[in-house]
C-alpha cells in the first residue's frame, strides 16, 4: 500500500526497538501511516546510524533482533501503522573482525567465493587488498602488531590494537615481515587510501567497502532477509540508500521490485537543477529533496538574496573561486576532490580506459597521461551527479545529457595538441557505454558514474557549500546555492510534474543528512528579506565580539547559524553550535580539515564561537536577541507555510523525527539525538501538522494517485504573496510568503484568492470558521494565522475530522 504519510526514527542503541514501541500510541494519534525506520540489519557495534552493516542475514541485536523488530510491527499494526524500511545495497563496513563475508575474503583472497561480493580491483592491488588501518607509516606500526587466535574459532589471527585480521592458511608462525607480505591483503597506513586504495568505497569513506550487487548471488543474500520482512508483512515499503553508487541503478532497481512485489519504494536520489528522475525505473519517485529545494526556494526572496550575497562578498572578501561565486568555487572544490580525495579512483578509471586503448588499434595511441586528464576534466563538468547508462546499452536523451557537447569542448580546451584532445572523445564514449562491451569497458562505465556520484557529493555538497556562505539556508541536500529561489509558478509546475509523473513520491523538509533543520532554514531565509539589516547586524556583532573570527567568512555563517538556532535554550547553544562549525570549516578544507588540521585554526574558532556566536550573555547575545525577536513574525510565516506546504503538496511526506513541533537542529551528529516525545503542550506547528495529517488519513484520495493539483490564483497588490493550491478541487492550501517584504509594502490591501467554487469552506485549523466562495479576502483568510487549510464543506454533513 502507498502510505499517507511517514515518520522517520533514527534507531541506535540509546533508541531501540522497544522504545520505538512505546512511542507508537503518540505517532498513531499525529496522523500518519507508517513508521520509517533507520537501517535495522546488523551494523558495527555501537553505530548510531546503521548504515555500515556488517551482516544482511540479521536484523540487529542492539535494537532487539528479529524478535523485537517483528514485535514493532505488531505493535504498530494494533495502531493501525505500518512499517518503512531503511535498506544500505550499496556497501558494507569494511569492518573484517565484524563482516565475515570480507574476513573470509581477506583470508582465502580472491579464489574467496565471496570475493565477487566486494568491488575490488585485484589487478591493482597486485593480487592483494589495501586496507588503510594503521595510524602510522607501516615501519612506525610494527610494535603493534601481533598474534593471536580468534575467540571462539581458535582460528590464527593478527591483531593491530582492537582490530583483527585472518591470517591466511599455513602462514601463522612466520616471522613478522614475512607474516604481513604473505597475506592476501596490505596492511597500511591509513593516508594511503587516497592514492592507493583498490576497492570501491562509499564516497572518500574507506570504512566502508562497495557491495557488487549486481551479481544475482550477492543480491539474493543481501536480500533475503528484507525480502522476509517484507513476504511476512512485518515491512510494507522500502527507503533505498545511495542508489547512485550502484553500478546498474535501474537494473537493481527493476530487480528489488520483482522480488518485493511492487511494494512502495522511494530511492535517495538527489536531482540537480530542471534533472528528473529516470522515467523507467521501478519505485514511487525519490525521498524527496528535490521537494526540499523548491518548497525552501518558494519561501527565499530572489531579489533580497541578490543583495545579500553583495553584502556578504563586502564583508567576507572570499575570493571568487573560494566562496566569492557560485560556479567558480564548485569547480574549484571538484579539482580538489577528484585530484586529491579521488586520486585512487581516477587511477583506476585511467587504468581501465588504457587497457581498452591497448586493445583496439584505432585507440592505441591515446597515452595515459591524456587519458587521465580527459577523465578528470570530463569528471569536474558533469552537471549532474552521474549518467545512467551500461555498456553496449541504449544511451537516452537523459543520459547525453550529463556529458553534454560544452563539457567536451572545455574539456578538450584544456590540451594543447587537438589530437591529444581527442582523447576526451574517447573517454566520453566510454562513459556512455557506445564503445561496445568487454569486461573493460564494462567496468569503466559502471565505474566513471559511480566515481562521478562520489565526487558531485563530495565537491558540491560537502565542500562548495562551506565556502559559499551569502545564505547558509540554500547550502542543503538537493538545493542551488547559485539560484536559491523559487518562483510561485516554477513550484507550481514543479508540483503539477509530481502529480502526474510520480504521485506517490517521497516529500521531506528534514532528514538525518540534512545540514540544518528545517526550522532553522526557515528563520535564516528571512534573512533574504532584509539584505541590510543583517549586514548592519553582522557588523554591530563583529564589533562587539573579543576574540574576533579567525576568518570573515566563517564569522558570516556563524551568525547565521546562531540567529537560526537564537531560540535554542542559552545553556545548549554553544555546545551544539561549535561542533558543527568546525565540522563547517573541516568540510571547506580552506584553513583547516579533516585530514590535515590546523589545530591553531580551529582553536581560534572555538574561542570565537564561545565568545560571540554561542555566548548565553553580553551586548553580541543581546544585539543578536532583539534581532532575531524582531523577526519573529516572519519567522512564524515562513515556518508554518514550509510546513503546511509539503503536508498537502502531491507525495507522501515524510516527518523526520521531532518536527512535528518547532525543531532546530544543526548538521550531525547534532540532528540524530534519540526521539524523545514531547513532554510540553502542543505548539502551533503541531496544530497544523496534525490537521494536515489526519486530512490526508480519512481523505488519502484526494491525495494520492487519482487526485489532482490546481494552481489557484490571487488578486491584488500582494497577490505574489499568496501562492495557494487546491487538491481534487476539495482542499485549499494557501500561505503567506515573503511577510516581512508584504510587511512592508504595506500588507494585502484588499488582496483576493479565488477558491475552486462558490460553495461554504471550512478552516480546519480554525474550528468554527468558515468562507465562502469564489473570492476570499487573504486578509480574513489570514486574519488568525499566516496560513490556511480549508476543506470544502459536505452539504448537510460535517468536515470536522474527529
Amino acid at each position: 500500500m502507498t502510505p499517507t504519510a511517514t515518520y522517520r526514527l533514527q534507531l541506535q542503541p540509546d533508541f531501540p526497538f522497544s522504545a520505538a514501541g512505546k512511542a507508537v500510541p503518540y505517532l498513531a494519534a499525529l496522523g500518519v501511516s507508517h513508521l520509517h525506520l533507520s537501517p535495522v540489519l546488523e551494523a558495527v557495534p555501537g553505530s548510531r546510524h546503521g548504515y555500515d552493516v556488517v551482516d544482511h542475514s540479521r536484523v540487529r541485536a542492539e535494537l532487539g533482533g528479529e524478535a523485537g523488530l517483528r514485535q514493532l510491527s505488531a505493535t504498530a499494526r494494533e495502531y493501525g501503522l505500518g512499517l518503512i524500511l531503511d535498506i544500505v545495497p550499496n556497501h558494507m563496513a569494511a569492518a573484517p573482525r565484524h563482516n565475515r563475508q570480507l574476513w573470509e575474503v581477506l583470508r582465502e583472497g580472491r579464489a574467496s567465493p565471496y570475493a565477487r561480493w566486494f568491488d575490488i580491483d585485484w589487478t591493482a592491488g597486485g593480487g592483494k587488498v589495501l586496507l588503510p588501518v594503521l595510524a602510522g607509516p607501516l615501519a612506525d606500526e610494527l610494535g603493534r602488531f601481533e598474534a593471536g587466535t580468534e575467540a571462539g574459532s581458535g582460528a590464527p589471527v593478527l591483531r593491530y590494537g582492537e582490530q583483527e585480521f585472518p591470517l591466511r592458511e599455513g602462514t601463522a608462525g612466520l616471522p613478522l615481515p614475512e607474516l604481513l607480505d604473505a597475506q592476501h591483503y596490505r596492511l597500511a597506513w591509513w593516508r594511503l587510501a587516497r592514492t592507493e586504495l583498490n576497492y570501491r568505497r562509499f564516497f572518500t569513506i574507506s570504512e566502508l567497502i562497495g557491495v557488487r550487487v549486481e551479481h544475482p548471488e550477492v543480491f539474493a543474500a543481501t536480500h533475503a532477509k528484507i525480502l522476509e520482512l517484507l513476504s511476512d508483512g512485518v515491512v510494507e515499503g522500502l527507503r533505498i540508500d545511495h542508489p547512485d553508487g550502484l553500478a546498474g541503478p535501474a537494473a537493481y532497481l527493476e530487480q528489488l521490485s520483482e522480488a518485493a512485489g511492487g511494494r512502495w519504494t522511494v530511492v535517495e536520489k538527489i536531482l540537480t537543477g530542471s534533472e528528473t528522475l529516470p522515467a523507467g525505473w521501478a519505485v514511487a519517485g525519490t525521498t524527496g529533496y528535490d521537494a526540499l529545494h523548491r518548497i525552501d526556494g518558494l519561501f527565499t526572496d530572489p531579489t533580497g538574496s541578490a543583495d545579500l550575497l553583495g553584502r556578504y562578498r563586502d564583508f567576507a572578501g572570499p575570493p571568487g573561486d573560494r566562496g566569492g561565486y557560485w560556479t567558480a568555487t564548485v569547480r574549484r572544490a571538484a579539482y580538489r576532490v577528484v585530484n586529491h580525495e579521488l586520486a585512487a579512483e581516477t587511477r583506476w578509471l585511467t587504468r581501465l580506459a588504457t587497457e581498452v586503448c591497448a586493445q583496439d588499434p584505432a585507440l592505441r595511441d591515446h597515452a595515459p597521461w591524456a587519458l587521465h586528464a580527459a577523465v578528470t576534466e570530463l569528471l569536474v563538468r558533469i552537471p549532474v551527479y552521474r549518467p545512467y547508462v551500461t555498456a553496449g546499452g541504449p544511451v537516452t536523451e537523459l543520459a547525453e545529457s550529463a556529458l553534454p557537447a560544452e563539457a567536451v569542448r572545455d574539456a578538450k580546451a584544456v590540451f594543447s595538441v587537438p589530437e591529444e584532445a581527442r582523447a576526451v572523445d574517447v573517454v566520453r564514449e566510454l562513459a556512455l557505454g557506445r564503445l561496445g562491451e568487454g569486461d573493460a569497458r564494462t567496468a569503466f562505465c559502471a565505474r566513471f558514474a559511480q566515481t562521478a556520484s562520489a565526487l558531485h557529493a563530495k565537491s558540491v555538497e560537502d565542500t562548495a557549500f562551506y565556502r559559499y556562505v551569502p545564505l547558509i539556508s540554500a547550502t542543503e541536500v538537493g538545493g542551488d546555492p547559485g539560484r536559491p529561489a523559487v518562483t510561485p509558478d516554477e513550484f507550481h509546475a514543479f508540483c503539477a510534474r509530481l502529480a502526474r509523473d510520480w504521485p506517490a513520491t517521497g516529500t521531506v523538509l528534514t532528514t538525518h543528512d540534512t545540514k540544518r533543520s528545517a526550522d532553522v532554514r526557515a528563520r535564516i531565509a528571512v534573512l533574504s528579506e532584509c539584505p541590510e539589516r543583517w549586514s548592519s547586524l553582522v557588523a554591530q556583532v563583529t564589533r562587539a565580539t573579543t576574540p574576533a573570527a579567525p576568518d570573515p567568512q566563517l564569522a558570516w555563517q556563524a551568525w547565521q547559524s546562531a540567529y537560526g538556532c537564537a531560540d535554542l535554550p542559552a545553556q545548549e547553544l554553544a555546545a551544539r553550535l561549535e561542533p558543527a562549525l568546525l565540522k563547517a570549516v573541516r568540510e571547506a578544507g580552506l584553513f583547516t580539515s579533516w585530514t590535515e588540521p590546523d589545530p591553531a585554526y580551529e582553536r581560534a574558532v572555538a574561542d570565537f564561537v564561545a565568545a560571540g556566536p554561542g555566548s548565553d550573555t553580553g551586548p553580541a547575545r543581546a544585539l543578536l536577541t532583539r534581532f532575531a525577536a524582531a523577526l519573529a513574525p516572519h519567522v512564524r510565516a515562513n515556518v508554518l507555510g514550509a510546513a503546511l506546504v509539503q503536508l498537502t503538496m502531491p507525495g507522501v511526506p515524510d516527518l523526520y523525527q521531532g518536527t512535528e513541533r518547532d525543531y532546530l537542529a544543526l548538521v550531525d551528529p547534532d540532528n540524530r539525538r534519540p526521539f524523545r516525545e514531547p513532554d510540553h503542550e502542543a505548539d502551533e506547528k503541531t496544530a497544523v501538522t496534525v490537521a494536515a495529517l489526519r486530512l490526508r488519513r480519512e481523505r488519502p484520495e484526494l491525495f494520492g494517485e487519482s487526485g489532482t493539483y490546481t494552481a489557484l490564483t490571487a488578486h491584488g497588490p500582494a497577490a505574489a504573496h499568496c501562492p495557494a493550491f487546491a487538491r481534487s478541487g476539495q482542499v485549499v492550501t494557501a500561505v503567506t510568503r515573503l511577510s516581512l517584504r508584504l510587511a512592508e509594502e504595506g500588507g494585502w490591501r484588499g488582496t483576493v484568492l479565488t477558491l475552486p467554487d462558490a460553495g461554504r469552506w471550512l478552516d480546519l485549523l480554525a474550528p468554527g470558521r468558515e468562507f465562502t466562495g469564489p473570492a476570499v479576502e487573504v486578509a480574513e483568510l489570514f486574519a488568525e494565522r499566516p496560513v490556511a487549510l480549508l476543506r470544502k464543506a459536505v452539504p448537510g454533513g460535517s468536515a470536522d475530522l474527529g
